[in-house]
């Protein structure tokens, strides 16, 4: 991007939103359609999908683009937020053209009922607008509440709902043998994209809709971008339709569904056997945050799925580059790349291989725990249920979860390959070195992004201070720790349950205390 001004300072900070324009997304789409692969869901996934991704060259294809909202620095000689955007947009930089300087809060609501029907003209999918106050010594003064800054609001428009047939429900299994149902649709478009499927969730919700196959329902986007099934349009239904009667055995295995006390979701048990668990715990192994095998993807797994090549996450270190030149589109390089990228995975530290076995209830956090707690893996496969328990984070739920895991004579062979294969199953992780004892006793949770830390080095700093980090929120939590884009259902849990939710610049001054 080319700089059109000198007059600039020598440091400063934008902000902004990098965004999949429509048109491109549906191109994206397009192609996949052709060459027979599943379409992507919405471009606002796919954009963040595409951010994380190694390969430049796809990134480059994929036409992101971004726009800019906020500039930072000390030395911007500016007042107010408006001056602000007139800077960056003199410097050349990409400003969004739908930003106005309103006078009074009769400006507001008339931008805001304007833009109503005109976002829908937008190259992205928007759901509101965000009010500012212009004043930058008055938005300090205002400051940030845990969540979000004070002298920011945004105003979210109601929701697209239109009405459409159901024409059938399907169901697809999880790799954890959850069974989920989704309503097959009518194709409408709703809010910029056009929508053939709708999440129903579980069995409680089917029940709940009283749906019937040949109603007509009502959709709408959560969110503008993830299609949900809100209502019937019972004006509309035919009273020969019939309650939908919930599935009692796997759609892919055939086994019989079970449904645990306490549960909404319906399990397929048969997890050596049913194709999509099968393929789905192979795909959770490879992920970024397990062993973070870029080289290979979704299809490709399916491919060495059907081809009988990959049966189990072990099965991928004991490929050939025969096997592999057997694959659809794969040529000499591409094989090479694949074994690569295989190879260079066995250098993921012990808890990205813990967490990437897929041991039921185990995360991410979980599993950095088990692997400092116990080192290595055999000391964590001999562990009891009691001395499980012992570990930071791990309840009476994971505890069973483990000890059933370990008891599996074919999850012991598994494991056998793994270590055989050269993976790492010794725990580099050591504790922070303890600065203070000034968050002794108290329990923290973080959740959001933060401007000052990482939240693994927040971690550390609770740590060395004394403090527990926790997972998940319960009456054991003391604290919540809330960055931006913090999850609305973490929040609402935590003001139930009466946890104080403290911000990044309270926790520091709770550290200087």
């Amino acid at each position: 991007m080319r700089i059109k001004s000198k007059n600039i300072p020598d440091y400063f900070e934008v902000r902004g939103e990098v965004y999949l324009s429509k048109e491109v997304f549906k191109q994206l789409n397009k192609e996949r359609e052709a060459i027979g692969e599943e379409t992507y869901a919405n471009a606002r996934n796919t954009a963040s999908g595409t951010v994380k991704m190694q390969d430049s060259t796809e990134v480059a294809r994929r036409k992101l683009n971004c726009y800019l909202y906020y500039l930072l620095g000390e030395k911007n000689d500016v007042e107010t937020h408006s001056e602000a955007i007139k800077k960056l947009e003199s410097w050349g930089l990409q400003i969004s053209p739908t930003y106005r300087l309103c006078k009074n809060i009769d400006d507001v609501l008339t931008y805001i009922q304007e833009w109503e029907k005109k976002r829908l003209d937008l190259p992205l999918d928007t759901d509101g607008v965000v009010i500012k106050v212009n004043s930058l010594e008055q938005q300090e003064r205002l400051g940030f509440t845990a969540k979000s800054p004070r002298w920011a609001i945004s105003y979210k428009y109601k929701a697209e709902s239109i009405s459409t047939k159901l024409n059938a429900i399907t169901y697809q299994v999880g790799r954890t043998g959850a069974v989920t149902p989704v309503a097959e649709l009518e194709p409408v478009f709703l809010a910029g994209t056009t929508v053939k499927r709708a999440s129903l969730h579980n069995a409680n919700e089917i029940a709940r809709l009283d749906l019937r196959i040949g109603d007509y329902v009502f959709v709408e986007k959560g969110g503008e971008i993830i299609p949900k099934v809100t209502g019937v349009d019972l004006v509309k239904r035919n009273p020969k339709n019939k309650s939908v009667q919930y599935i009692t055995t796997c759609p892919e295995c055939k086994s019989i569904l079970i449904r645990k006390e306490g549960e909404a979701n319906h399990y397929c048990l048969n997890e050596k056997g049913c194709p999509p668990q099968i393929k789905g715990k192979i795909e959770h192994f490879i992920q970024r945050k397990a062993m973070d095998i870029d080289s290979l993807g979704e299809q490709t797994i399916r491919q060495l799925f059907e081809l009988g090549f990959v049966k189990s996450p072990a099965d991928l270190f004991y490929l050939t580059k025969d096997q592999l030149l057997k694959l659809e589109k794969v040529k000499d390089k591409s094989a090479e790349n694949m074994l690569a990228g295989i190879d260079q995975s066995k250098n993921q530290p012990f808890e990205n291989v813990l967490f990437g076995i897929g041991i039921r209830y185990v995360g991410k956090t979980v599993a950095e725990k088990l692997a400092r707690h116990f080192k290595n893996m055999d000391a964590l496969a001999n562990a009891t249920y009691e001395q499980l328990l012992e570990a930071p984070e791990v309840g009476e739920k994971i505890a069973q979860s483990v000890v059933a895991f370990f008891k599996e004579k074919d999850n012991l062979i598994e494991i056998d390959r793994l270590k055989r294969a050269g993976l790492c199953f010794e725990s580099t992780l050591k504790e922070p070195e303890k600065v203070s004892n000034v968050l002794e006793g108290k329990s923290f949770l973080i959740s959001g992004v933060f401007q000052n830390y990482e939240r693994d080095q927040l971690k550390d700093i609770i740590i060395a201070h004394g403090g527990k980090v926790l997972s998940s929120i319960s009456g054991k939590l003391d604290f919540l720790i809330a960055g931006e884009n913090m999850g609305p259902a973490k929040r609402e849990k935590a003001e139930k349950l009466e946890i104080p939710i403290i911000s990044e610049s309270e926790f520091d001054v709770m550290l200087k205390k």
